[in-house]
């Protein structure tokens, strides 16, 4: 008898244009949604006909557990991420739970905000880069720091995932202090908000000038390398080939 499938499903940015083929078929052939409120939001204008289930931004357990319990009864199950479900997503933790299930557990990729945040600015990731959550609600804030400080230490471009919220308002602007000690103040600073949603914005900076008040949790943070320059409204890192030819980009 083959196991019962569940779906772990990345959504991208929220937009119909940039969720996968694969992501939207999938959708459509599920009995259930699963996911925290606002991506469901974003999802039922594609399907409204699905049954939904959806909690807070905290219940992550819980509503994990309440989706694997519907697999368990026969239904087809896709618990959404936005983004991918693979990059700060639910793939792991419906993994770990279902781990001793007669469950198949598969993930569906998406387009994570650094890849879509990227393609707004220009082409800030053309080296090297790291990808880092300023969150602390599961990971120790000393621990994000000396992740934070060792990127910038080694000339990573740097993108900040939940950079900012109400109950941590300050921490981006700690991060930016330690980034200051190993990059220079005028590197390169893209903040991109409301990816693929009402609202998008684009502002370009640099590390010293940047404004903690134009950062919030729906904005994805690029900060470049030694490399990283803005020209015509564009934030570019180069990859090499230009000086490798001799000639400057």
């Amino acid at each position: 008898m083959e196991k019962q499938k569940f779906y772990v499903v990345g959504i991208g940015p929220g937009d119909r244009d940039q969720m996968t083929l694969k992501a939207y078929k999938t959708l459509q052939d599920v009995d259930i949604i699963a996911g925290y409120g606002t991506y469901i939001d974003l999802v039922k204008p594609f399907f409204p006909d699905k049954e939904y289930l959806q909690n807070g931004m905290t219940g992550e357990v819980k509503r994990c557990e309440m989706a694997l319990a519907k697999a368990k009864e026969g239904k087809t199950v896709a618990m959404i991420s936005s983004g991918d479900p693979g990059i700060y997503g639910m793939s792991g933790l419906v993994m770990e739970l279902a781990k001793d299930m007669d469950i198949e557990v598969e993930t569906i990729p998406g387009i994570t905000a650094a890849a879509s945040g990227a393609s707004l600015l220009g082409a800030p990731l053309m080296h090297d880069f790291a990808v880092i959550s300023l969150s602390d609600r599961l990971t120790e804030w000393e621990t994000i720091k000396d992740r934070v400080k060792f990127a910038s230490f080694a000339d990573f471009i740097i993108v900040l995932y939940n950079p900012r919220s109400k109950g941590r308002p300050t921490l981006i602007d700690e991060a930016r202090n330690i980034m200051l000690k190993s990059k220079a103040p005028e590197t390169p600073v893209g903040l991109v908000k409301n990816i693929g949603r009402d609202g998008e914005e684009v502002i370009l900076t640099t590390l010293s000038e940047m404004d903690i008040e134009d950062v919030d949790m729906f904005t994805t943070v690029f900060i470049g390398n030694k490399q990283t320059y803005i020209h015509n409204g564009r934030m570019i890192t180069p990859r090499g080939y230009l000086e490798k030819k001799g000639k400057k980009s």
